[in-house]
């Protein structure tokens, strides 16, 4: 005997969570209503820009420790590189959480270099010649692109030379996982 056919599921049958909405504003929308937090969010179409609405204090201070509990071991992972760094007289300045990576943004190329070797990159022999002007950013990049992987197995950072200010690199963002690892490498 067969069973007659079911009718097909609706919207309202769907679990709010099987499908991730099309637009940011949507996707905050629902997230903030799955805490609890009952607030206007507009967004355009191409959600060019997304608003909150005015939140009750009470929202506002949930939606806080919403936001601190979900971030706090990047931001304390983020603490604790910028301390050892400062330990190691490198300076980070640029060093921040975004979107749940840590950036460590632009370095001075003396910095750049006292981190790679503190990362254990071996100074090219004395008897080398020096690298030509300009050029030293390039390698000071290098050998950090080369000696990060292997002082925290595995993780890759990007590191690029600034055209406009030679003196200085740009680091790329590393997830907080390969930070710890930066960490304990930097600690022995």
């Amino acid at each position: 005997m067969n069973a007659p056919d079911a009718p097909a599921p609706t919207a309202a049958d769907r679990p709010a969570h099987a499908a991730s909405p099309a637009h940011a504003s949507d996707e905050l929308r629902a997230a903030l209503s799955e805490a609890g937090l009952h607030t206007p969010v507009t967004g355009g179409a191409a959600d060019a820009d997304v608003r909150i609405g005015p939140l009750a204090p009470a929202d506002a201070r949930q939606l806080a420790r919403l936001i601190r509990t979900g971030t706090k071991r990047t931001l304390k992972t983020a603490r604790a590189l910028r301390e050892i760094c400062a330990g190691h007289r490198i300076e980070l300045p640029g060093l921040r959480v975004r979107q749940g990576r840590i950036t460590l943004g632009p370095v001075r190329v003396e910095d750049a270099a006292r981190l790679a070797r503190v990362l254990g990159a071996v100074p090219p022999p004395a008897a080398r010649p020096a690298p030509p002007a300009g050029t030293d950013a390039a390698f000071v990049g290098a050998l950090l692109g080369h000696v990060f992987p292997e002082a925290t197995g595995g993780g890759a950072l990007s590191v690029s030379v600034r055209e406009e200010a030679p003196g200085l690199l740009d680091l790329g963002a590393i997830d907080a996982r390969t930070a710890r690892r930066l960490v304990r490498a930097l600690r022995f």
